[in-house]
């Protein structure tokens, strides 16, 4: 089989999955989950940025200021993008009268900002796994198995997301299968222009970061504080450990294999 079918299948493959296994436990989880499952996603997110995205932007940054300097900036620009969402519904109703926490529909604009920052990911999850296979069909396969295996902790926590935001099981699947198109567009755009791909590598795993920095520490963790008592906060940060846990542990398994 050609090379650029095996890139085409394993990505294709890949995404769907991943996210479907993700969907499988997210979906069939009660609704009296889903706080506790938000706190989950927090610890998900901020692993995957801080033990996964930005050491691998890092190793493959020239310039590290740089590279911090587009997180920096990506977090500044989805500080805007959120602006711009609350302007827009601004326009048609009564801001003061609607409470961020309160209102699915202004949560929503958290839920865009994952697919957003999801959608980045995958595209460089796609550049890898072009990367390998143009190395060897061995290769390739075992780096799309890995990419599949770490996707699906944070795939989970993106569902999570969707649906505490407000929206429907149907649109957070259909959001993320949209998304994980991304990863398809990488695969072939590398396939055809690897050199420079990689060159972009870093600065859209620095993006990807920034845009899940900005969701967990700008629209999650604010969520958290409604519950000040004792036992509930220490049953969130028991779940966002876990949360970051899992993200270590799953990269552990697939550096070693």
């Amino acid at each position: 089989m050609p090379t650029i079918a095996w890139i085409s299948a394993a990505t294709v493959a890949g995404g769907v999955i991943s996210i479907a296994i993700a969907a499988l436990f997210a979906l069939s989880a009660p609704a009296s989950w889903v706080p506790a499952l938000v706190s989950f996603a927090i610890g998900t997110l901020l692993g995957a940025v801080f033990l996964e995205i930005l050491p691998n932007a890092i190793g493959s940054a020239g310039n590290l200021q740089g590279l911090l300097a587009t997180v920096l900036a990506g977090i500044l620009g989805f500080f805007v993008l959120e602006k711009l969402v609350l302007w827009r519904h601004c326009h048609t109703e009564d801001c003061e009268a609607h409470d961020h926490h309160a209102n699915p529909n202004d949560r929503g604009r958290s839920g865009l900002m994952i697919i957003i920052g999801d959608g980045f990911h995958n595209f460089v999850d796609g550049i890898l796994i072009a990367a390998a296979f143009l190395q060897s069909t061995e290769l390739g396969v075992v780096t799309a198995a890995a990419i599949i295996a770490h996707e699906i902790p944070q795939e989970i926590g993106d569902f999570v997301i969707l649906l505490h935001s407000g929206y429907s099981k149907f649109a957070a699947l259909a959001l993320n299968l949209l998304s994980s198109f991304a990863m398809l567009i990488g695969a072939l755009l590398a396939y055809f222009t690897l050199r420079a791909a990689q060159e972009w590598i870093g600065t859209v795993l620095a993006l990807a970061a920034a845009s899940m920095i900005y969701v967990a520490v700008a629209d999650l963790i604010p969520g958290l504080h409604r519950r000040p008592e004792l036992h509930a906060t220490a049953q969130q940060v028991v779940l966002i450990a876990l949360g970051v846990a899992l993200i270590w542990v799953v990269g552990d398994v697939v550096r070693a294999a």
